[in-house]
């Protein structure tokens, strides 16, 4: 994939919206690496979106900074990586401007490009098993907590977010989101969005 200056997602795609906005409009973007010299490209399947302004679920509620979240109020378009259960490394995109803490979780996404690299990080030879799933997608294209604070909007950066090559489309499903019942009556919000019958899609 050769990408131009016009292919990348321009910052003001992070910030003019809210973030469930930015969750659904994310689907079908392409998700491009180049880390440690090896090159992946995914397409963007399925996402949940959080708002630490007022949503239980998310690390930064009530708008709370820590060494972990700070990221989240940072200006949008960059990525925040964390440790999930100390083994999977999750990422998200933060939106919104700076203070604002909101972000986008990856939940899955559709091998393109770098299949044998995704193969060799993920160490499974099925392709339906190399990103279905957050902690999958993020291992399959070599994102780790190295890059937390990444940003996003870049056309030669480690990790860049590009629209599709070619006009696909797709119908999109709703859902609440997974495993976090913790969080109350906000874990009945419906802010999973994905791709209906994307054979990558995470199962619950």
């Amino acid at each position: 994939m050769i990408i131009n200056d016009l292919d990348v997602l321009p910052k003001s795609f992070f910030l003019k919206e809210d973030v469930t906005e930015i969750a659904r409009h994310l689907l079908g973007k392409i998700i491009v690496t180049q880390i440690n010299g090896e090159y992946t490209t995914a397409r963007i399947v399925e996402t949940e979106a959080y708002d630490g302004t007022i949503d239980k679920a998310c690390h930064a509620f009530p708008n709370k900074i820590t060494r972990r979240t700070e990221v989240m109020f940072s200006e949008g378009g960059r990525s925040y990586v964390y440790l999930c259960y100390g083994i999977h490394h999750l990422f998200n995109i933060v939106t919104q401007p700076e203070g604002i803490p909101k972000a986008v979780l990856i939940r899955a996404v559709e091998p393109l490009e770098g299949k044998p690299i995704m193969r060799k990080r993920r160490k499974v030879t099925a392709d339906l098993q190399l990103t279905n799933g957050p902690g999958k997608a993020a291992q399959a294209l070599g994102i780790s907590t190295l890059h937390n604070d990444v940003i996003l909007y870049q056309k030669n950066g480690i990790i860049s977010i590009v629209c599709e090559m070619n006009n696909v489309n797709f119908e999109i499903n709703v859902s609440t989101r997974i495993g976090v019942d913790y969080a109350g009556e906000d874990a009945k919000l419906p802010w999973r969005f994905y791709i209906k019958s994307n054979p990558y899609v995470s199962k619950k």
